[in-house]
């Protein structure tokens, strides 16, 4: 009796574990959304239905991702909203992956054309921020230094990687850095004019819309806003570079994003309705440091460079 209820009882063990482990394999259907990935190892995927269902994921390091779908179908256009939350970790394997899939409309079951289009990633990856300058030797004889070294050498990877992609489709640095000089020249002199209409094909949406908050700020206390860049500039400088993957099947889909410092000596001054002076002098140069994100796709045809972000260090 006693061999009968042992034997029963691992039977009935072995039941109960076979039913969870079987209960835990994910459904997949044809119709699933495809994932988006960002950078080169830690991806994840999420599509929000018409209805307001998000997906969520831990926000550690997280940062959000807006991007757009189309579908067409008997002359009627559809537009899903997708908003991701992640952080690419490339060269980096010690995260494991979050996803959340949701299955698509009816209508889109049954034509299954789905088109991904993405202007932007909407966010500037990885921000740059001023590191404590350590001695040699806390670098070298404590665990801080050794994990200070380790972050440092992932960085300057993650540029040379995003670089290295860059320079395959023709990148150069010295014509970069023109163009990208212009772009800062003209950007500030839009500013200084409150021209909103012909900024907004130099920067981005996200950044558009926090320009446009700026010019109405300003407008509020000065009516008038001089502005001028003294050339030569005295330096520019990337500081880092990062690449932003969104399908995971085929790595030249993505956005390249890179830091510039500025370095250059500006006249400012401005004034009421009145034509008073009230801050700043046009007669001064004052050197300044800017410190801007330039965005560009690397799959779209005829993109350009772009201004992302503004970093204040």
């Amino acid at each position: 009796m006693a061999l009968v209820r042992r034997f029963q009882t691992v039977h009935s063990l072995l039941r109960t574990a076979g039913s969870r482990e079987s209960s835990s394999f994910p459904i997949r259907s044809g119709n699933e959304l495809s994932w988006i990935q960002i950078g080169d190892g830690f991806r994840f995927g999420c599509w929000r239905s018409y209805h307001s269902s998000l997906c969520n994921v831990p926000e550690a390091h997280g940062k959000s991702v807006y991007s757009r779908l189309y579908e067409s179908h008997n002359a009627n256009t559809h537009l899903l909203r997708c908003t991701m939350i992640a952080e690419s970790l490339p060269f980096m394997n010690d995260k494991r992956s979050a996803t959340t899939q949701v299955k698509a409309p009816p209508q889109l079951q049954k034509t299954g054309a789905v088109r991904v289009s993405m202007v932007s990633p909407g966010f500037v990856y990885e921000p740059y921020a001023l590191q404590e300058k350590i001695s040699i030797w806390r670098r070298c004889f404590t665990r801080s230094g050794w994990r200070r070294t380790k972050e440092d050498f992932i960085r300057e990877l993650r540029s040379a990687y995003a670089i290295a992609k860059l320079r395959k489709t023709g990148y150069s640095k010295n014509t970069f850095y023109i163009e990208a000089l212009e772009l800062y020249k003209q950007i500030n002199i839009l500013m200084a004019n409150g021209d909103k209409k012909t900024i907004r094909k130099n920067v981005t949406e996200r950044m558009y819309s926090a320009l446009k908050n700026e010019i109405k700020q300003r407008e509020a206390i000065w009516d008038g806003v001089y502005w001028e860049m003294i050339e030569p500039v005295v330096k520019i400088r990337t500081l880092q570079a990062r690449l932003i993957g969104i399908d995971r099947t085929d790595l030249k889909k993505a956005f390249i994003q890179l830091t510039l410092e500025f370095l250059t000596k500006q006249k400012f001054e401005a004034y009421d309705a009145k034509g008073n002076v009230l801050a700043g002098d046009r007669k001064k140069e004052v050197l300044v440091r800017d410190i801007w994100v330039f965005e560009k796709s690397l799959f779209h045809t005829g993109a350009y460079w772009r201004l992302c972000g503004r970093i204040k260090l």
